[in-house]
C-alpha cells in the first residue's frame, strides 16, 4: 500500500505540476503580442524553478534533518495554497512595460503568480522518492520505479490541456479545477509524510538492508560523472525548445503546439526509466541517424512544406535523441542514496538547456541557430569513447564542408535552379550517414552540412540586415536581381517594394492595390476616412494609400520592425509615399488602443503577425468588442487572416454574429507576375449599408456566422476548430 500510496502522491503532484504550464502561459501571452518567445520564456521559468525545488530537496533535509523537514516541506504546501485560485493579478497588467523589458516583466509575474506552487510541487519528485528510500519497503532500495509514476502524470497532464481542458473550459474554470486538484494533492502527501515519520511500512531484512547501502556507499559519485548527466540533460532540453519554435513560428503558439514537444520529452524518460528499459544500441546506431536526415535536409535547404511531413520528421528526430541521451542517464542512474543529487544534476541541464535558448541564443545570433545546433550535439550524444578517436573523425567532415562550400558558390554564381541545391545536400547527408559507424565523425559531418546550408539562399537573395529579439528574427533581404526588397520574418514575408524609384511606391504583397486592401481603400475614397488606425506595420507598404487630410497610427509591438520600416536604406512607404500624418504606438495592438478616443478611427486594420502566426488574443469577442468602442459611426474593422494552416473566418463570422455585425470576405487566391500575393481579408461594419461601397467588387462574399462553431473569448479558444481540412 506505500508503493501505492506515494505513486498517487507523485502522480497528482506531476499532473499539477506539468498542466499549470500550459494554462499560465496561455493567460500571459495576450499581454506580450502572442509571441512565441512566451512559451520559451515561461519554460525557462519553470526549469529554473524545478532547479530551486531540487536543490532545496537535496540539501535542506541534509541540513536540518529528514524529520524537521518534512514538516517544513507541509508547512510551504499550506502556504502556497493561499495563493490559489491562479490568475495574472490588476497590478501586473498595470505593470506591462516596453518590448525590451517584456522578459523581465514575464519573469516577475510568473514568479509572484505561480512561483511559490510551482516551486513547491518541483520539489516532491525527488522528495517522495527519498522519503520512499528511506522507509524499510521491501522496494526502499531503489525507489526510481516512482519516476515513471511522475513522469505519466506529467505525460497525462500535458495531453489532455489541449485536447480535453482547453477546447471545454474556460480559463478561469481551468484555474478552479487546479485548485481542487492542488487540495487533493495536499491531502496525499501529508498522508506520506505520516507514513515517512511514523515508519509504517513493510519492512524488508536488516541484513539485506545493510549490504545494500554499504554497496551503495562505496561508489562515489565521480565529477566527470556529474558532467556527463548535465550533458545528457542539457541536450533535450534545448532540443525541446528548438522543435516547438520550429511548430509554433508557422502556425501559432498555442498550447496544443507546446505541449507536443514537452510530452515527447516526458515520454522519453518514461520509457527509459520504466523496467523494460529501450535498446541504447538500436536508437543510437540505427534509428536516430537515420531520422537526422530528413531534419537535416529540410534545414540546410530551407524546407518546412509539406507540413504533414516536415513536422512529424522534425518530432521523430527529437523523440529519438531524447531516447538516446535519456536512456544513457538511466543506465547510469546511482544507488537511492544519490537520488536526489542525481536529480538535482539533471535538473541542472535541463535549465541551463533552456536559459541558452531563450536567453543567450537570442544574444549570439541573429538566425534561429541554436537548434540547428542542437541537432549535431544530439548526434554526438550516442555513446562514444575517446580512445576510439582518431584524426579521420576530423579530417573527414571538414573535406565535406570544404567541397560543399566550393560547389554551392558555384552554383550561386550560375544561378542554378533551387533543386540543384536540394539534390547537392541530400547527395552530403547521405555522405554523412555512411559514417554513422563513427559517432564524432557522423555528427561533425551533419555540422558540415549545416554550415554549408548558412550559404544556401538562392531564392531570396543576398541578405541586408538580420537582427534577433524577443519577438523573432527579423531580415531584410534583396533579390537576386536587385529589384525588390523583402521583410522576413522568421519565415513569413511581410511586405517587399521595389528599389526603382518611380515604383517604389507601389504597395506589394498583400496590400497590392489590387488585393483586398485596395479594394477596401478605393471604396473607402469618397468618404475619406479621417484617422486610420493599422495594428501590425511591417514594411509600412499600407502607409502608401494614406491621402492629405488623413491620420495614420501603425500599433507596433516590435520596436525593430519600427526601425526597419522608417530606415530609408530598406523601406520608403511610410517615409517617402505616405501623404498623411503618421503617428507610431509601440506596444501590443490591442492593449495600446484601449487608450485612444472613444469612437475616434473611421478605419481600424488588424494586421499583426508573427512570422505566418496571428496573435488569436486580437480575433475574440472581447477583442472585437474594444475595437467597436473606437471605432466611428459608419466606420470599418478590416482583418488580414492569410493563413497557410487555419482558417481564422469562423472566429470572425461568429464574434460578428454576437455584436450583430455584418461581414465580408475576400479570399483572395490570384497572385500575380506585379507584386500581388494572395491574400483573405475579412470586413465588420455595424450596418449592411456601411459595407454598400465594397459590394461593387464581387470578389468580396458574405461571411455569416457558423453553425456550431463556439465563439472565442479572452477565456476560451480551441485551435481544433479552425485547421484547415
Amino acid at each position: 500500500m506505500a508503493s501505492l500510496l506515494f505513486s498517487a502522491a507523485l502522480f497528482i503532484s506531476a499532473l499539477l505540476l506539468f498542466s499549470v504550464q500550459p494554462l499560465i502561459a496561455k493567460m500571459l501571452l495576450p499581454y506580450l503580442g502572442g509571441s512565441p518567445a512566451v512559451w520559451n520564456t515561461c519554460m525557462v521559468f519553470f526549469q529554473v524553478m524545478l532547479l530551486a525545488g531540487y536543490l532545496y530537496a537535496h540539501v535542506l533535509p541534509r541540513k536540518i534533518g529528514n524529520r524537521k523537514h518534512a514538516i517544513f516541506h507541509l508547512v510551504l504546501l499550506l502556504i502556497a495554497a493561499l495563493l490559489l485560485p491562479i490568475g495574472v493579478p490588476e497590478k501586473a497588467i498595470a505593470l506591462l512595460p516596453s518590448a525590451s523589458s517584456a522578459p523581465i516583466w514575464l519573469l516577475t509575474t510568473l514568479l509572484t503568480t505561480v512561483g511559490l506552487p510551482f516551486f513547491i510541487l518541483s520539489t516532491n519528485a525527488p522528495l517522495l522518492q527519498s522519503w520512499f528510500s528511506h522507509t524499510s519497503h521491501r522496494r526502499a532500495r531503489d525507489p526510481y520505479f516512482l519516476y515513471a509514476a511522475s513522469n505519466f502524470g506529467s505525460l497525462l497532464a500535458l495531453l489532455s490541456y489541449p485536447l480535453l481542458l482547453e477546447p471545454n473550459l474556460k480559463l478561469r474554470e481551468q484555474s478552479l479545477l487546479w485548485m481542487g486538484c492542488y487540495v487533493l494533492g495536499l491531502v496525499l502527501i501529508f498522508i506520506c509524510a505520516i507514513v515517512f515519520l511514523t515508519g509504517r511500512v513493510t519492512p524488508v531484512p536488516a541484513q539485506a538492508t545493510e549490504q545494500t547501502e554499504a554497496a551503495e556507499s562505496s561508489v562515489p559519485v565521480s565529477w566527470r560523472r556529474r558532467l556527463k548527466w548535465l550533458a545528457l540533460a542539457f541536450v533535450p532540453s534545448s532540443l525541446m525548445l528548438g522543435v516547438t519554435t520550429y511548430l509554433s513560428t508557422d502556425l501559432t503558439p498555442v498550447p496544443l503546439l507546446w505541449v507536443v514537444p514537452l510530452s515527447i520529452y516526458l515520454l522519453t524518460f518514461i520509457l527509459q526509466f520504466s523496467r523494460r528499459q529501450a535498446n541504447i544500441r538500436l536508437w543510437g546506431r540505427f534509428l536516430l541517424p537515420l531520422l537526422t536526415l530528413p531534419v537535416v535536409i529540410s534545414l540546410a535547404c530551407g524546407i518546412s512544406q509539406p507540413l504533414w511531413f516536415f513536422v512529424p520528421a522534425h518530432l521523430a528526430f527529437f523523440f529519438a535523441a531524447a531516447m538516446v541521451c535519456h536512456g544513457q542517464l538511466a543506465n547510469d542512474r546511482p544507488g537511492s542514496q544519490h537520488v536526489t543529487e542525481f536529480y538535482l544534476w539533471l535538473s541542472i541541464g535541463g535549465a541551463l538547456g533552456g536559459l541558452f535558448n531563450a536567453i543567450l541564443a537570442p544574444l549570439l545570433f541573429s538566425s534561429v541557430a541554436e537548434y540547428p545546433l542542437m541537432i549535431v550535439l544530439g548526434c554526438l550524444m550516442r555513446p562514444w569513447k575517446t580512445e576510439d578517436l582518431n584524426r579521420r573523425d576530423f579530417v573527414t567532415p571538414v573535406a565535406i564542408l570544404l567541397l560543399l562550400c566550393v560547389i554551392l558558390l558555384t552554383l550561386q554564381r550560375f544561378e542554378a535552379p533551387s533543386r540543384a541545391y536540394l539534390i547537392l545536400f541530400t547527395a552530403a547527408v547521405l555522405a554523412a550517414y555512411f559514417l554513422v559507424e563513427r559517432p564524432v565523425r557522423f555528427g561533425l559531418a551533419i555540422f558540415a552540412v549545416l554550415a554549408g546550408g548558412a550559404l544556401y539562399s538562392p531564392e531570396l537573395g543576398k541578405t541586408l540586415h538580420a537582427e534577433r529579439n524577443f519577438f523573432g528574427v527579423l531580415r531584410v533581404m534583396m533579390d537576386g536581381p536587385g529589384t525588390v526588397r523583402y521583410l522576413m520574418h522568421g519565415t513569413t514575408q511581410h511586405g517587399r517594394q521595389f528599389i526603382d524609384e518611380s515604383r517604389r511606391c507601389e504597395p506589394l504583397s498583400y496590400y497590392h492595390r489590387g488585393g483586398p486592401f485596395g479594394s477596401i481603400t478605393d471604396a473607402l475614397a469618397a468618404q475619406q476616412p479621417a484617422r486610420v488606425a493599422v495594428v501590425g506595420l511591417g514594411a509600412g507598404a499600407t502607409a502608401s494609400y494614406a491621402t492629405p487630410g488623413q491620420e495614420w497610427t501603425f500599433y507596433e509591438i516590435d520596436p525593430a520592425v519600427v526601425e526597419i520600416a522608417r530606415d530609408p536604406r530598406y523601406f520608403s512607404y511610410v517615409g517617402g509615399c505616405s501623404n498623411a500624418a503618421i503617428n507610431f504606438v509601440l506596444g501590443d495592438g490591442r492593449l495600446r488602443l484601449k487608450e485612444a478616443p472613444e469612437g475616434y478611427y473611421s478605419l481600424i486594420a488588424l494586421d499583426a503577425f508573427s512570422s505566418d502566426a496571428i496573435p488569436l488574443h486580437l480575433l475574440t469577442r472581447e477583442a472585437v468588442g474594444l475595437y467597436l468602442s473606437k471605432l466611428a459611426n459608419g466606420g470599418l474593422l478590416t482583418f488580414h487572416i492569410s493563413n497557410r494552416h487555419l482558417d481564422l473566418s469562423p472566429v470572425l463570422g461568429s464574434a460578428a454574429g454576437s455584436y450583430g455585425l455584418t461581414a465580408l470576405i475576400m479570399r483572395d487566391g490570384v497572385a500575380s507576375a506585379e507584386g500581388k500575393d494572395a491574400s483573405i481579408w475579412v470586413v465588420l461594419a455595424r450596418r449592411p449599408e456601411d459595407l454598400k461601397p465594397l459590394t461593387v467588387d464581387t470578389r468580396w462574399q458574405s461571411l455569416g456566422a457558423p453553425d456550431n462553431f463556439r465563439p472565442w473569448t479572452d477565456d476560451f479558444s480551441n485551435i481544433f476548430s479552425v485547421l484547415w481540412r
